[in-house]
């Protein structure tokens, strides 16, 4: 398999099919195309991107291609069982799908006005309401999945799988612009930023040469 992906401190698409091809525990070759450069017009243009009109992330996996972070998910879930991504149970199983597929489709206002930079942390500012609406409801749902099925997990549904992989972004975003957020939300992201894959993830983002100016700047309107 080879995942194209974007720049790992800016895209938090190409985050969640990385942490999903990590979670397959399948073997795959990682490709970084730095976003919006000189090249990323003409890049766009070849072959590897045609299926996805040039978006990231996008798995190729023999003649299969899959694009879409969610897709992608869904696709390594099939190629490894159904055992690696979402819950046993199917009620929790339900409802991890449908979280999954809320923030795939929403939260427009928290995506658009606060954008994903993992290597910045700024202080803390009044959230606009539509923002502090969107964020509410993240933690509504994070605390009925811990509560009705977190267990003696860490993560949303006990094991790490498909929702946690659908909201790190979220997380990394929280702490990138100092969001509020009560305590037990706080043990999740812990769970989430120490997971060995995001680990990973942070340190190449950390060691990446590339700046998107306009992704160094928190969003105001």
């Amino acid at each position: 398999m080879k995942l194209i992906i974007g720049n790992k401190a800016y895209s938090s698409w190409s985050l969640r099919g990385w942490l999903a091809c990590k979670q397959s525990g399948i073997a795959f070759e990682e490709v970084v195309v730095p976003l919006y450069d000189e090249n990323w017009d003409k890049r766009r243009e070849g072959d590897e991107f045609a299926p996805s009109s040039g978006k990231v992330p996008i798995l190729w996996d023999g003649e299969a291609v899959v694009w879409d972070s969610l897709a992608i998910v869904e696709y390594l879930n099939d190629k490894t069982g159904n055992g690696k991504f979402w819950p046993a149970d199917p009620t929790a199983r339900a409802m991890a799908r449908s979280m999954a597929a809320e923030m795939h489709s929403g939260f427009a206002s928290l995506r658009r006005k606060h954008t994903m930079n993992i290597r910045q942390v700024y202080p803390p500012k009044a959230l606009d309401p539509d923002v502090a609406q969107e964020l509410a409801r993240i933690m509504e749902l994070w605390a009925q999945a811990r509560a009705r099925f977190g267990g003696e997990g860490q993560f949303l549904f006990g094991d790490f799988g498909a929702a946690d992989i659908m909201f790190a972004p979220v997380v990394t975003r929280i702490v990138t612009y100092s969001l509020p957020v009560p305590r037990f939300a706080q043990a999740y992201m812990l769970g989430v930023l120490q997971h060995p894959f995001m680990q990973d993830w942070i340190a190449g983002a950390q060691e990446e040469d590339w700046v998107i100016e306009q992704f160094e700047t928190p969003t105001t309107e």
